[in-house]
């Protein structure tokens, strides 16, 4: 899966899954532009990797930022063929207990935030003039939604639903742009730490609470979901757009 000569740029990029996907892209032979609100933790990774790693502030919420991401990619780096939609946020709360504000919160980074970083992206991506791939990111609960999850189930629902429309739209126009999204149950993240942190019994209970609703029976890894990502942006994967490809230990399809 060699990514020599090819540019990405990746929001959530800091840490968890979009951190594991900028060391890979790069430990490929490519280039990555690290997009997060974590500002100079992204650039901490972006210096461990060397001079084919940048970092940028992006709040995904913001078009313009997205923009300024893109331009300076391309300044940057070149021609940029790859994004990498991975930030995303995840609050509890049922239809009667979910805060109106978590709600908007939820759907502005995680669906508006997806549909913002493809647009800006897609005329750079045009312009490169190669096979170029974009891959969002969903949930194992936008394919088995959980009640106490409105938010977060509703905005990966949506996301998957997008990426397919942009996957079609792609085709129909004749652009070598393959979209596709990744569905990942209960991954080892800070965002999963911090579930642990606020379960009401101890962290060793909660995660056995997670990994029970995957029938491999653990929970997942970043580097696991990031070889998916990976694999989806490659020309392994060339004829393959609007994919579902989950990575949740067989969670989406547990009896």
């Amino acid at each position: 899966m060699s990514m020599n000569g090819k540019v990405a740029l990746i929001s959530g990029g800091a840490e968890g899954i979009g951190g594991a996907v900028g060391r890979r892209f790069v430990a490929a032979g490519g280039s990555v532009l690290l997009g997060d609100v974590q500002k100079e933790k992204a650039a901490a990774l972006a210096a461990s990797l060397g001079e084919r790693a940048a970092a940028i502030a992006l709040d995904v919420r913001d078009p313009a930022q997205w923009e300024r991401a893109v331009a300076e990619a391309e300044a940057r780096f070149g021609c940029r063929t790859h994004l990498f939609n991975i930030a995303g946020i995840s609050e509890p709360g049922g239809v009667c207990e979910l805060d109106p504000e978590s709600w908007n919160r939820t759907l502005d980074i995680n669906l508006n935030g997806t549909l913002h970083g493809c647009r800006a992206a897609i005329p750079a991506l045009v312009r490169s003039g190669q096979a170029c791939a974009i891959v969002n990111t969903g949930s194992m609960l936008a394919l088995r939604p959980g009640a106490m999850f409105l938010a977060y189930c509703a905005s990966k629902a949506a996301v998957t639903a997008l990426s397919k429309c942009i996957a079609l739209d792609m085709a129909a126009k004749g652009h070598p742009i393959r979209v596709n999204t990744v569905h990942p149950g209960a991954i080892r993240t800070p965002m999963f730490e911090r579930y642990l942190d606020a379960f009401p019994g101890s962290r060793e209970e909660g995660e056995a609470m997670f990994a029970a609703n995957h029938p491999m029976g653990r929970v997942g890894e970043a580097e696991e979901v990031a070889g998916a990502m990976m694999f989806l942006a490659s020309d392994a994967a060339s004829f393959s757009t609007g994919v579902d490809f989950t990575v949740d230990g067989g969670g989406a399809i547990r009896s």
